[in-house]
């Protein structure tokens, strides 16, 4: 069994694939996106009509970002949008102290 030296065009492109999504992650990740945050996609109807569409997912990927606060024993998360900072929805919790 020898190795080739050269890699196959079908190996080539799943590599640069692979690479994008997980550059496309990291960004994800980096920029705080909603969809990352941990929540559930049933919670993420932004406008409140109690329908979830397939654009309010991908706004949570790339419009809505999650920004977490913690004070004390109560975390925030503020989810916002990208552009205009404009708060859409705020989730706090309570910890108790252990």
């Amino acid at each position: 069994m020898a190795f080739r030296g050269r890699l196959s065009n079908r190996r080539i492109a799943l590599f640069v694939t692979l690479a994008l999504v997980l550059l496309a992650l990291g960004w994800m990740r980096y920029t705080g996106a909603a969809a990352l945050s941990g929540m559930e996609f049933r919670e993420m109807d932004w406008n409140d009509d109690g329908e979830l569409t397939r654009t309010e997912i991908l706004q949570g990927f790339f419009t809505v970002r999650a920004v977490r606060t913690r004070d004390g024993n109560r975390s925030c998360v503020d989810y916002r949008r990208r552009g205009s900072g404009e708060s859409i929805r705020v989730e706090c919790r309570t910890e108790a102290a252990p």
